[in-house]
C-alpha cells in the first residue's frame, strides 16, 4: 500500500499549522481548543459570535468574508461587517415575526448569499438552522420538515411555488414562510422585512449544549434521520479547520459542497469564518472550465471538494487545466467517500500536490481522520486521527467489544466519545441513537484497517461487505483497482447472491469519453482486475452504465445498485442526484 507514498518536504511541513503531528497530538486538549474561541459571558456560546462578531470586534470587519460568484459570473463581496449587519437584520426579522430561541428554521435555497445570511441570523437569534437541498422534491422536503417540527422556512418564490405551496396544509407547525424575491399569500416578503429591520441585534447567549444545527442523513430503509448538533460544535469546527484543512487567517478558501450537505455547513460556513478566511461561493453547478477559472482567478489557497468532482476533472482530460496556473494553491482536500489512490496521484501530477482525503460523518459533525499538510500521504488512506480524537478498530464478541491492535486487522471503525461536534441525538429516535454507542465507543458502521504507522484504510460500510467463498471483500478495494484502468471513470461494486460462493462481486462501470462498452473491453477489465486483485476478489460480472446513482454529496449509492439488482425496496432515495442510464 505504500508503493506510491507521497513524501512532504521540510519546507511544506514547517509552514503547516500543525508542523509536528506527534507533539500536537500529545499536547492537545479540548479545553485548550475551547480557549481558541472567544465565548460569551458566563460560559455561554453562540456560533454566530465566533464566526463573525469576534472578528469585527478585533478590527477585521473590512476583510472580505464571502465572495459570491453568480451563475452569470458576476462577483459580489461581503465583508465580515456586512455579514454581521445582514445576519443581525435577519435575526430581527425572525424575532419580529414570532420565531425565536429553539425554533427550527429551514433553508431551501441554492448557493446564494441569502442562504449564508439566514444561517448566521438563525444561529444569532438562538434558533436551530436546518438546510435542505434545493433540488429536493416535495416529499423529502415534507418528511424533513415534519420530522424536525419546522417553525419557519426561507426559500425563493420559484421553489415555493414548485415544491412547498402544496405542502402548507400538511405542516401545521410551520408558522412562517419567508420568500427572498417575491411575495405570495400566507408568506412574508423577506426583502422588505430586511430593508426595515435594525442592523443591530443582541446575539442570544446560549448554553454550549443548546441545539444549533439539524442535518438529515438518509437511511437504507424508512425515513431520514435528523442529526442534532449543538453550539459547542464550533470548537471542533474551528480547530479542525485549522489542523485538517490548514486554514490560515486571510486565506482564500473554496469549499465546493452545497450547504444542504453537512460539509457545506460545517466547512462551507462555520469553520472558514471562525478561522477568518475569505470564502468563495459559486452559485453555478459543476463545470470543468469554470472550476479551473475560479481556482486561478480567485487565487484560491485551500480547496475542499468531493471525489466525484475530482473524477469528473480527470475524465475531462488535461486540456482545460493547461490553460491555467495556480501559484496561490497550497492545499487540496477531499471528502464525501473514500478517494481512490489514482485520484490522489492525479492531483500530485496535475497540481504538484496530492488531494488530502479525510473521513467523517454527519453524526461526527466534523473531521475525525485526515491526511495532514505536514505528513506524508499514503494514497488511498484516510490518514490519521485528529488531535483529541481516539480512533480504533473493534470487533463485536459475545463478551462485548474488543479492540484489534494488530496491523491491518479489519473491523469496525470506532471513536471514543467526547469531542465537541459529536451528535447529541437522532431527533425523536433515542433508541436508534443509543445503538451507536457501546462499551465506551461510538460505532461508525464503517469497516476499516489501521497499518503499523497509524494510518487508517477504509474498507466499506459494514452492510456493504461482500462474503464470497470464505473471503471478506471490501468494495472500495475492488473499485480502486478498476479505477486504475485507463477507460474507467467511475465504479460501484456490490455483492450478489450465488448458490456456490454465497456472494459474487459485481461491478458497475461508467467509462471515460472515447471508450465504448464493448465485450473486448469487458474482458480486458476482467483481466486487469484479476491481475491486480486475484481471482478470488476480482469481479465475476461487469455491467456498463452511462452514469451511476449518486447522492448530491457525490457518494455512489451501492445500496441502491444492490436493491435494483435484487429487486428489493430502494429505501430513502431523497438525496439521489444522478441515476443509471
Amino acid at each position: 500500500m505504500e508503493r506510491d507514498l507521497i513524501r512532504k518536504d521540510d519546507k511544506t511541513a514547517r509552514a503547516a499549522n500543525m508542523a509536528d503531528y506527534a507533539r500536537t497530538r500529545a499536547d492537545f486538549t479540548w479545553e485548550h481548543a475551547r480557549q481558541q474561541i472567544d465565548g460569551l459571558k458566563d460560559g455561554k456560546l453562540n456560533i454566530a459570535h465566533e464566526a463573525v462578531d469576534r472578528h469585527v470586534e478585533a478590527g477585521h470587519g473590512a476583510q472580505t468574508a464571502l465572495r459570491w460568484i453568480s451563475k452569470s459570473g458576476d462577483r459580489t463581496d461581503f465583508t465580515y461587517e456586512d455579514l454581521q449587519r445582514l445576519s443581525s437584520r435577519f435575526a430581527n426579522v425572525l424575532v419580529s415575526t414570532g420565531i425565536g430561541r429553539g425554533d427550527k428554521v429551514y433553508a431551501l435555497l441554492g448557493r446564494v448569499p441569502e442562504l449564508y445570511i439566514a444561517a448566521l441570523g438563525t444561529l444569532r437569534a438562538g434558533a436551530v438552522f436546518c438546510p435542505l437541498f434545493s433540488a429536493f422534491g416535495p416529499e423529502p422536503i415534507r418528511s424533513r420538515m415534519e420530522i424536525g417540527d419546522a417553525s419557519a422556512i426561507v426559500t425563493s418564490g420559484r421553489l415555493y411555488r414548485r415544491k412547498l405551496k402544496t405542502l402548507r396544509d400538511q405542516l401545521p407547525n410551520l408558522r412562517q414562510v419567508y420568500l427572498t424575491d417575491e411575495e405570495h399569500s400566507a408568506t412574508k416578503d423577506l426583502r422588505s422585512l430586511m430593508a426595515t429591520a435594525s442592523d443591530t441585534f443582541a446575539t442570544v447567549a446560549l448554553q454550549p449544549e443548546d441545539p444549533a444545527l439539524l442535518h438529515f442523513t438518509s437511511g437504507t430503509t424508512g425515513t431520514p434521520k435528523g442529526v442534532v448538533h449543538v453550539h459547542e460544535a464550533v470548537v471542533a469546527h474551528h480547530v479542525t479547520g485549522s489542523l485538517a484543512l490548514d486554514l490560515k487567517p486571510q486565506d482564500v478558501y473554496w469549499c465546493t459542497a452545497d450547504p444542504g450537505w453537512v460539509t457545506g455547513t460545517s466547512y462551507g460556513i462555520i469553520a472558514p469564518l471562525t478561522n477568518l478566511v475569505t470564502m468563495i461561493v459559486d452559485e453555478a453547478e459543476f463545470d470543468v472550465a469554470r472550476w479551473y477559472d475560479t481556482l486561478a482567478r480567485e487565487a484560491v489557497n485551500v480547496w475542499y471538494t468531493a471525489p466525484t468532482a475530482i473524477r469528473m476533472l480527470i475524465k475531462a482530460g488535461t486540456e482545460a487545466k493547461q490553460r491555467h496556473e495556480f501559484p496561490a494553491l497550497r492545499f487540496m482536500a477531499s471528502v464525501g467517500e473514500p478517494l481512490n489512490p489514482e485520484a490522489v496521484l492525479w492531483g500530485n501530477e496535475t497540481f504538484g500536490m496530492p488531494f488530502h482525503d479525510n473521513w467523517w460523518q454527519t453524526e461526527t459533525g466534523g473531521i475525525m481522520i485526515a491526511n495532514f499538510a505536514a505528513l506524508d500521504v499514503k494514497p488511498g488512506s484516510m490518514g490519521k486521527p485528529l488531535p483529541g480524537i481516539d480512533a480504533g478498530i473493534v470487533e463485536i464478541t459475545h463478551d462485548g467489544l474488543r479492540e484489534l491492535t494488530e496491523p491491518m486487522a479489519m473491523g469496525e471503525l470506532a471513536l471514543r466519545p467526547g469531542w465537541p461536534s459529536m451528535m447529541r441525538g437522532y431527533l425523536h429516535e433515542d433508541a436508534r441513537y443509543k445503538k451507536c454507542f457501546r462499551d465506551g465507543w461510538y460505532l461508525s458502521g464503517d469497516l476499516a484497517m489501521r497499518d503499523a504507522d497509524g494510518y487508517f484504510w477504509f474498507v466499506g460500510r459494514s452492510k456493504d461487505l461482500i462474503k464470497s467463498a470464505g473471503h471478506l471483500i471490501g468494495p472500495f478495494e475492488v473499485e480502486s483497482a478498476l479505477m486504475e484502468h485507463a477507460a474507467v471513470a467511475e465504479v460501484g461494486v456490490i455483492g450478489v447472491p450465488d448458490e456456490i460462493a454465497g456472494e459474487i462481486v459485481k461491478a458497475y462501470i461508467a467509462l471515460k469519453p472515447g471508450h465504448e462498452p464493448t465485450e473486448d473491453l469487458r474482458i480486458d477489465l476482467m483481466g486487469h482486475a484479476r491481475k491486480r486483485l486475484g481471482p478470488a476478489v476480482a469481479p465475476k460480472e461487469i455491467i456498463f452504465r452511462q452514469n451511476l446513482p449518486k447522492t448530491r454529496s457525490g457518494k455512489i449509492m451501492r445500496r441502491l445498485l444492490k436493491a435494483r439488482a435484487l429487486g428489493l425496496p430502494e429505501g430513502d432515495i431523497s438525496t439521489l442526484e444522478s441515476d443509471e442510464a
